[in-house]
């Protein structure tokens, strides 16, 4: 019997073009925020609480970047790393080597240009899973084969 279009299982592959364009993005803050950080924390005067704003900030913006760009190349541990979208649940397998299975109240959003698409959903034990997935972490005819999948849950 022939698979049904709305199963589709896939193998994601690290985005290494869109993480050259998250460190243009996010190197350049972070080494502002705290380079700048450095300059009122040290300085003469009373701006010593700016600095340590911008330091926090240059500290968060590390977290988050570093999280992002650890997340496009698949190397973080809860990273997915396969799909299987069926019409009961969409299962994710991680890079730790667990699986995750979206079963109750699942949406799938889409950007405009078409470059990445969130899901997000209710796993087996109650927890809300939120996942971005950018287009260059999948083959061309997977992505048009996912898409289609998940209009369902729109």
């Amino acid at each position: 019997m022939a698979r049904n279009w709305q199963e589709v299982q896939c193998e994601l592959h690290p985005d290494k073009a869109g993480v050259l364009w998250d460190l243009v993005l996010y190197v350049p803050t972070v080494g502002f925020l705290l380079l700048w950080g450095l300059k009122l924390w040290y300085g003469d005067g009373d701006q010593v609480m700016v600095g340590y704003g911008l330091m926090f900030l240059g500290f968060f913006f590390l977290m988050v970047g570093g999280g992002r760009v650890m997340r496009r190349l698949l190397i973080h541990p809860k990273t997915p790393v396969a799909l299987d979208i069926n019409r009961d649940r969409i299962r994710l397998k991680m890079k730790n080597g667990t699986v995750k299975a979206l079963v109750k109240d699942i949406r799938y959003f889409s950007d405009h240009a078409g470059k990445s698409f969130g899901l997000t959903g209710m796993d087996n034990q109650g927890a809300k899973c939120q996942f971005v997935f950018h287009r260059k972490q999948f083959d061309e005819q997977a992505y048009k084969d996912i898409a289609k999948a998940l209009e369902i849950y729109k």
